[in-house]
């Protein structure tokens, strides 16, 4: 009798282990690792906020590279943003703080292609309110600052 017993116990443990591996890689991850459901006015706002890379930015010399040197967005209404090259060199916009959207992911212009060639654009859509200081990799002079902020309409 008592063999039975620790033969069904070992057999309902298995079960039980399987059963919970299933749970985990079938469910649990694809829930944890799903992307989150956010109104369409913050996926695609419509109106997008515009930095210039101004010409001759690449100097060190040179004060003034990114304008408006810090943009404001609102969620659902501008924190779309899109950088246009001017200048005559590449550059890059390069996260100071590793951010990395829930959505758009890593706020990198290298990760999600390549160097912002001359009259070119890199943009970029923040999911959440918050302060995204930035710099260009190549010039770390040139450095910029993105501020999102809630929508009270």
């Amino acid at each position: 009798m008592n063999n039975h017993a620790a033969g069904i116990s070992i057999i309902a443990f298995i079960v039980a282990v399987m059963a919970s591996m299933g749970y985990y890689q079938f469910i649990y991850t694809k829930e944890v690792n799903a992307k989150p459901q956010l109104p369409e006015e913050v996926l695609n706002p419509p109106e997008p906020s515009k930095v210039s890379i101004l010409e001759g930015s690449s100097q060190p010399s040179q004060q003034k590279n990114f304008d408006p040197k810090e943009v404001r967005g609102t969620l659902s209404i501008s924190n779309k943003v899109i950088w246009t090259n001017t200048d005559t060199t590449a550059h890059t916009v390069t996260t100071d703080t590793q951010y990395e959207d829930q959505i758009s992911g890593p706020f990198n212009s290298m990760e999600t292609g390549s160097l912002i060639l001359p009259q070119q654009t890199f943009e970029f859509t923040f999911t959440k309110e918050g302060e995204f200081p930035y710099h260009c990799e190549p010039h770390p002079w040139m450095t910029g600052k993105v501020i999102i902020v809630k929508s009270f309409v």
